[in-house]
């Protein structure tokens, strides 16, 4: 199964581990792994049955433009990889080349050289800058935005011609007033899963949407005026009775699957599920546009997998230079995040991509992508606290007293 069908859950897990593990500390220990400066050992995440033949092919290419430069390749399963790397560091043999979501325990240790290290300029300056952002602590870059994905909103064309709307929402009037619509025509209008899966994504998306958000590195601010307001719209659109059915006991795979058999007027989503579309229910009259915000201002959510290189006893930047320019040339790049399924993280990617009609919606949002605070100490804690407890907007909580708490959990109060 590919990574991107159940991206956010295995992201949440690994990024708690790799807070586990940089709490515990690595040690920044320099070691001998690899050998030679010109031997990389290259620790890969599966993200579906074909990656480890995409990344052999890619390894066969370079190696042949570049005489002398050998990469061993291990690909581990999502499952696995965070207690291989933490087994490989306490060795004395991490990797060269990591491929994984969360950096900032091994930045935090030691661990890692500087993005501008180990690739060009020319390469450094091709990343969008939401990810630059979102793969930098403090100003440094030290993750390499690696594959992408963003949300967007879904809607049935059949639906809103039932209901007489003519167009998707561009602001929270505009899916108020669609909503009524949906609903009076007896249709569920907007998908709204608050279930343990992913809570986070949801809330984030009317959060950020109505100029609030979860923090940053240094601070979260969960409980803020803007959140607030948000929240409350969340409980009103429960309370018309614009959504299914008891959100808080609702988890995503499930409610978009409802949505790909015609059921539901409007639900965020990712880029795999036009894909799933197509398996599923090819005949579905839907079509994609930006998520409605509170002012209509633009906005997606983003989530990234990095690329990262460690610092070993042998000097290897020269080398790990050459295999990372490779790889994030637009041919090579584009090749591998295509057989994938996801958005590249690079402007010339997103431009040699642009053409394909099923993932332009999405790449068009990708400038206006805000993340995670996954870099902050305390977000694992805030997540899980949102997971537990946002769907309690349905029984009818106090959305103030509500995130209040949740910000309480999230600082371990």
């Amino acid at each position: 199964m590919k990574k991107s069908l159940r991206w956010v859950a295995v992201a949440a897990t690994a990024a708690a581990a790799t807070a586990t593990l940089a709490g515990c500390g690595f040690g920044g220990n320099k070691t001998d792994a690899g050998g030679d400066s010109q031997t990389l050992e290259l620790m890969v995440a599966s993200y579906s049955d074909n990656t480890k033949a995409e990344w052999q092919q890619i390894i066969k290419d370079f190696e042949a433009q570049n005489k002398g430069i050998t990469v061993n390749l291990d690909v581990e399963s999502w499952n696995d990889i965070n207690n291989v790397i933490k087994t490989r560091i306490q060795a004395g043999k991490q990797p060269d080349i990591l491929n994984i979501d969360a950096f900032a325990g091994f930045a935090s240790d030691d661990l890692l050289y500087p993005a501008k290290d180990v690739v060009s300029a020319k390469t450094l300056d091709d990343f969008q800058p939401s990810f630059v952002q979102n793969a930098s602590i403090d100003g440094t870059q030290w993750g390499l935005p690696f594959i992408a994905s963003a949300r967007a909103l879904f809607y049935n064309k059949d639906l809103f011609e039932k209901a007489g709307v003519t167009e998707p929402p561009k602001t929270w009037a505009d899916m108020e007033a669609a909503a009524a619509k949906l609903k009076a025509a007896g249709v569920t209008p907007y998908g709204m899963p608050l279930g343990a899966e992913e809570a986070q994504a949801e809330t984030a998306i009317w959060f950020y949407g109505g100029g609030g958000g979860y923090g940053d590195a240094q601070k979260l601010t969960i409980d803020s005026p803007e959140n607030v307001a948000a929240a409350t719209e969340m409980q009103k659109f429960i309370k018309e009775g614009w959504t299914e059915a008891n959100p808080g006991s609702t988890d995503r795979t499930p409610l978009l699957n409802v949505f790909i058999q015609g059921k539901i007027g409007m639900q965020v989503g990712l880029p795999p599920i036009v894909g799933q579309i197509k398996d599923k229910n090819p005949d579905l009259n839907y079509a994609i546009a930006p998520i409605a915000t509170k002012d209509g201002s633009p906005f997606t959510l983003g989530v990234a997998d990095h690329l990262m290189a460690f610092k070993n006893k042998v000097d290897k930047k020269e080398s790990i230079k050459k295999f990372l320019d490779y790889f994030y040339s637009p041919e090579v790049y584009t090749k591998w995040v295509g057989a994938e399924g996801f958005l590249p993280t690079t402007k010339s990617g997103a431009e040699a991509m642009a053409s394909d009609e099923t993932i332009k919606p999405f790449l068009d949002l990708l400038p206006s992508a805000k993340f995670y605070p996954s870099t902050n100490p305390n977000w694992s804690a805030a997540q899980g606290a949102i997971q537990a407890q946002i769907g309690q907007l349905g029984q009818g909580a106090n959305p103030a007293d509500l995130l209040k708490s949740i910000q309480a959990k999230a600082e371990g109060q």
